[in-house]
């Protein structure tokens, strides 16, 4: 027999075999890997997960507690301060003095009702009284009319700067309640004076 012809047939043989050892192999399957590796991932993945979650409460706190201190912030603007409102209550109740036998508003007066003036501006619903009070020269007519113009002075300085004339009332009580007792010029000069009552709205004054 030729050699090239049994070459060949080795050749077809071998080929032969190998396609029937190819048909007997049985399929690969995919294995999912597993170890350190594997497991480093999912925890990774997991520590991401709560770093997510404890983040996301972090700016729910955040914005709970910037809502809470401007609700605290509305609260104060809107309750008025103990102190502040005795203190603007002293200042709507401070007195003023007049001259011997005189209603003229003095510098000093002007200033006291100065100040009182944006105190009733921001507080529209409080009215007052203003007493007119003088010392004890001049007979009781005269002076019943002389403390009522002194009210009516200052409440004619208040209304001409804007407090509407309604929420100020005035009276007159001339000699009758001194302040302070004595026949001197300092005992006349303290009982020469008119005297402010908040009559009305004053249980939540508000600073201007």
């Amino acid at each position: 027999m030729p050699r090239t012809r049994v070459i060949a047939m080795m050749t077809l043989a071998m080929m032969s075999v190998a396609a029937l050892d190819a048909c007997h192999k049985k399929p690969e399957t995919t294995v999912t890997p597993t170890g350190p590796d594997t497991q480093a991932l999912r925890l990774a993945r997991e520590a991401r997960t709560r770093d997510s979650i404890a983040n996301a409460q972090r700016i729910r706190d955040s914005i709970a507690e910037a809502q809470r201190l401007r609700d605290m912030a509305n609260a104060n603007r809107n309750t008025p301060n103990t102190n502040d409102a005795a203190s603007l209550r002293n200042t709507l109740m401070a007195v003023v003095h007049f001259d011997y036998d005189q209603s003229d508003v003095r510098p000093d007066a002007r200033a006291a009702l100065d100040a009182k003036i944006p105190i009733l501006q921001a507080n529209p619903s409080v009215a007052i009284r203003i007493a007119g009070h003088t010392d004890e020269r001049g007979s009781d007519e005269y002076n019943l009319a002389l403390g009522q113009r002194r009210a009516a002075a200052a409440k004619r300085y208040l209304v001409e700067r804007g407090i509407a004339e309604s929420r100020i009332e005035t009276i007159s009580y001339g000699e009758e309640r001194p302040v302070a007792q004595g026949s001197d010029e300092d005992a006349w000069a303290q009982n020469r004076r008119a005297e402010f009552e908040i009559t009305g709205g004053g249980q939540t004054l508000r600073r201007p």
